[in-house]
């Protein structure tokens, strides 16, 4: 199936008469059987999915594995596994990569929380991080990981994920996708071996769950689903329903939100309180033609540098009235942030400048409203821009 079918069909196949998925809230299964039940419990030890009996919730349940087997579709994967957020993901798939080596490669910008996870110690992870075009001379014996964001968070810097791959000897590649959604890009396909999304974002796509889901070969899933069970960080059945459900409407809330954001962009580009403006579709963004041959579409985010820095931005956080300032992205209502002062404000400084993450950066979610009223309330917005340089002027 095409991506709009796999959307809504995708993780469906065993509903008996049921037409929706239903949800098993059980926490504990019946155990008549013991042998039959100590089967299953060794099973899932060894990270592999549950025989008959999925004896605990913390272990598989059933709400779940649906979600996860929707986005192995989705995602061209053998497997997938879920978690309570993003961040439970990514710390999952760190700790499944030490069992391999000490040493992972990271590709600035990424998301702040992962980047802090990365940097912090927490995990005793050894961190090298490189430019997309610099990862073999940064490569050690001990090497587990190369991990990237692409579109990445929040610059919308494109990482060409074939060329990171050709220069990754083996190495695992993951690629945090959680801007593109599976409706415009699927990493696996270009050869990485895992692809993670904040569920959180466009994949519930209504600012009401929060979930993390890594797609990848069964060899991977059956070490990262070891970390689950030994670290609790499950995503619940409800949230997974939740998740499942947004995927249904995920191809045709990207496409609109698309179409909206290309609307803004043309008319940001010109205003003359804009330094730059940040998106995939226009040429200077795109250096290594990666639009077209793996990003299919510019996406819904849009990076938007302001003249004159921190204080225009936190002015014009404050003057929209239809935008909502606030994190996250993905929901069908329209967002704007400052990420040096907000999602990337727990980096260091030197981070941020290495990401090119300035104190003029506002990041834009676009969502589902009337491209017309979205532009109007940005333009008023950026007219309080002017007012405050003609009042300083007198």
């Amino acid at each position: 199936m095409k991506p709009n079918s796999l959307a809504v069909h995708a993780g469906r196949s065993a509903l008996g008469n049921a037409h929706v998925p239903p949800i098993d809230l059980s926490t504990t299964y019946r155990t008549p059987h013991l042998e039959e039940a100590t089967a299953n419990i060794d099973s899932m030890a060894e990270g592999d999915l549950p025989m008959s009996n999925p004896i605990y919730q913390r272990l598989h349940n059933p709400t779940v594995g649906r979600l996860e087997e929707a986005m192995a579709s989705l995602e061209g994967a053998e497997s997938s596994v879920a978690f309570s957020s993003g961040m439970a993901a990514v710390a999952a798939v760190l700790l499944a990569a030490k069992m391999v080596g000490k040493h992972v490669i990271a590709i600035r910008p990424i998301y702040g929380g992962t980047d802090h996870l990365l940097s912090c110690g927490l995990l005793d992870i050894d961190v090298s991080f490189a430019r997309a075009d610099d990862i073999e001379s940064h490569i050690r014996p001990d090497t587990a990981m190369i991990l990237c964001e692409t579109p990445a968070n929040p610059t919308l810097m494109l990482t060409d994920i074939e060329a990171v791959v050709s220069q990754a000897q083996g190495i695992p590649v993951l690629v945090d996708s959680t801007f593109a959604t599976p409706i415009l890009q699927n990493p696996i396909a270009h050869g990485a071996t895992l692809v993670l999304h904040s569920g959180t974002k466009f994949l519930g796509g209504h600012g009401d769950v929060m979930a993390g889901i890594v797609s990848c070969s069964e060899e991977w899933a059956k070490r990262i689903r070891q970390v689950r069970i030994l670290t609790g960080g499950n995503l619940h059945p409800q949230a997974a329903y939740t998740v499942h459900r947004g995927l249904q409407t995920l191809a045709i809330r990207v496409r609109a939100a698309q179409q909206n954001a290309r609307f803004l962009v043309d008319k940001l580009v010109q205003h003359p309180s804009v330094a730059r403006v940040l998106y995939p579709e226009l040429s200077d963004c795109d250096p290594h033609g990666v639009v077209g041959r793996q990003l299919r579409g510019g996406g819904t985010m849009i990076g938007v540098v302001l003249r004159e820095g921190y204080s225009h931005a936190s002015t014009v956080m404050s003057a929209v009235r239809m935008f909502t300032p606030a994190v996250s992205l993905g929901s069908c209502d329209s967002l704007i942030q400052h990420p040096a002062g907000l999602t990337h404000r727990i980096i260091s400084e030197e981070a941020r400048k290495e990401g090119d993450i300035t104190a003029g950066l506002l990041r834009l979610s676009i969502g589902l409203e009337d491209p017309a009223d979205l532009w109007s309330d940005l333009e008023q917005a950026l007219e309080t821009l002017a007012h405050m340089h003609s009042i300083s002027a007198k």
